[in-house]
């Protein structure tokens, strides 16, 4: 690779990929996300580099395996381009077939695309299928036709043209500007603004300043981040260093989970051809910015998520958190102005400066712009990663794109956010998807993974599960968070085995307080949030356990035997 040293030379270099391209080629794109993976899209891959092998059409036909495409009920998935022909549970027994009649013969297998499980209607092209049609896929949309482990395709998509813009176009002051404009909120969680969070960090104190990524993503449930960095790792980081111009940063870092090894890979070949580009490095573009970047990998517990306890362990230490009173804005790693932003956040920046806030605003509602990702997964009918504009109603994510609730059972209620998130019951999906409208329902988004519950879902059993997952990624430090999840979890394993007593809410809802009020970080004053929301909807069913001995779900097998007794 030749190093770029301006944005004339982007460009040329640019003209020559796509005069490369043949737009006639068939390019076989497979899905090579974390769920597709686990169906066996492996033997997949290996049956279409074999079958090409076997016909030598090395030279004819192009096979990349992608990142997600989003619809995981459905994989392996494999995209004939340029037909964008979809293909949906494929096995290896099926490749000659798809080789001989689509690729060669351009035939299309009916028994291989998609089907209306009531029509009995097909859908032969991706953007035809019901589940693709219907979404705003402006993040996630390029998975299905590049190669994550080439810079190549992503320049050919008009990749790194926002940062050229913003490096040699725009002063990091009129960047700042444009991301305040574009109402861009946070996507990790708290929907915090991110051009506030940026201008903190550009104001504080100090010459050496550092941004972060933070792509841990380690509640259950949760796999959109993973889903869009795999599969677009560039996108991300284009966004990084745009962010790193306008804050004033020239070191970058990126924190994710040990047991990721596809991002591990994408991401070390991502970050090597970037450098081999000059695009990371020393006066990328000839603009005379410094920007690098340094990948760090968590130790396997969820609090090593948390702002603060990341940072502590990118400096090398115990990812234990510090008190919230400290702002990692200004005191983060190493005591140095730090702003960490999740990696759908980031990845939204080169859309906000390529196209202008103007555009991002008009997607949305009043107070949240853009799309927003969200991890679909429990008890519906098509496991999935979706985009969607914010305000889009839950109830169009759960039966449009969620497919609805299997086996004919009735949805009970939707849980947000992990397990610091919120629970709402059905009677309230009709609401749009938007971070202040949630948060008054007690259900903050989170970084958007969506958990649905039927009617045979209890719900005390639930809000159990959650502290009990707590209890063993709580880092201990602290008394409050510690010991209250150690009493929180006590009294609902003994509401689940027909042993609570009077008083036991009430007291649960003065642990919370407490804990809310007196834990060292974020996730300690979190941890009561899922059972506080449930209190909030479906009193009634914790009541049961205790005055009744009963649980309405007929879930709790103790209290299944006391009922038969």
């Amino acid at each position: 690779m030749t190093r770029i040293n301006s944005v004339a030379e982007l460009e040329e270099l640019r003209k020559g990929i796509l005069s490369k391209k043949d737009p006639d080629k068939p390019c076989i794109a497979i899905c090579a996300g974390i769920s597709c993976l686990g169906l066996g899209n492996g033997d997949v891959i290996s049956a279409f580099k074999e079958e090409i092998r076997k016909q030598s059409l090395e030279a004819e036909v192009e096979v990349i395996a992608t990142g997600c495409h989003g619809f995981c009920e459905k994989g392996p998935i494999v995209v004939i381009n340029p037909e964008e022909i979809c293909y949906l549970e494929v096995k290896p027994e099926d490749v000659p077939e798809i080789i001989s009649q689509t690729v060669i013969e351009k035939k299309v297998i009916n028994r291989l695309v998609y089907t209306d499980s009531l029509s009995g209607e097909k859908a032969t092209h991706m953007s035809e299928i019901p589940f693709y049609k219907n979404q705003m896929r402006v993040l996630i949309g390029h998975n299905s036709k590049i190669n994550p482990k080439s810079i190549d395709d992503y320049l050919a998509m008009g990749g790194y043209s926002a940062l050229a813009k913003a490096l040699l176009g725009m002063s990091p002051v009129q960047v700042l500007d444009e991301i305040k404009k574009a109402n861009l909120r946070g996507r990790g969680g708290g929907g915090f603004p991110a051009g506030s969070k940026w201008e903190t960090t550009r104001n504080a104190p100090g010459e050496v300043k550092y941004v972060i990524v933070n792509a841990h993503e380690g509640e259950p449930g949760a796999f959109m981040d993973r889903a869009l960095f795999q599969g677009n790792p560039h996108s991300v980081l284009e966004g990084l260093m745009i962010g790193a111009y306008a804050i004033g940063s020239h070191q970058g870092f990126i924190y994710t989970r040990h047991d990721t090894p596809e991002l591990r890979k994408n991401l070390d070949i991502a970050l090597a051809q970037a450098e081999e580009y000059g695009l990371l490095g020393e006066n990328i573009l000839g603009s005379g910015f410094d920007f690098k970047v340094e990948v760090h990998f968590d130790v396997g517990i969820f609090v090593s998520g948390e702002s603060s306890a990341l940072m502590r362990s990118i400096e090398g230490k115990a990812p234990e958190p510090r008190p919230k009173y400290i702002r990692t804005s200004v005191s983060g790693i190493w005591d140095r102005p730090s702003n960490l932003n999740n990696v759908e956040t980031w990845a939204n920046v080169p859309l906000i400066i390529g196209r202008g806030s103007e555009w991002y605003n008009s997607i949305g509602t009043e107070r949240s712009k853009g799309t927003k990702l969200i991890s679909l997964s429990g008890h519906v009918c098509n496991s999935a990663v979706v985009e969607v504009p914010m305000g889009t109603s839950l109830r169009d994510i759960v039966y449009d794109f969620g497919g609805g609730i299997p086996n004919g059972k009735k949805l009970k209620a939707i849980h947000f956010g992990g397990p610091m998130g919120g629970t709402i019951p059905e009677s309230l999906i009709d609401n749009p998807l938007d971070f202040d409208v949630l948060s008054k329902l007690g259900a903050s988004m989170g970084a958007g993974d969506m958990l649905m519950m039927d009617e045979d879902t209890c719900l005390v059993e639930v809000a159990r599960y959650f502290l009990d997952f707590l209890s063993g990624e709580s880092c201990g430090k602290c008394v409050p968070c510690r010991e209250g999840i150690r009493q929180m979890l006590n009294i609902l394993t003994n509401m689940t085995k027909g042993k609570g007593v009077e008083g036991d809410i009430e007291l649960l809802e003065e642990l919370s307080e407490v804990i809310g009020e007196a834990a060292l970080c974020s996730l300690g004053r979190s941890v009561q949030k899922p059972l506080l929301s449930m209190l909030k909807h479906f009193r009634d069913e914790f009541e049961a356990h205790i005055k009744e001995q009963r649980c309405p779900a007929h879930s709790c097998k103790e209290l299944i035997a006391l009922e038969g007794a």
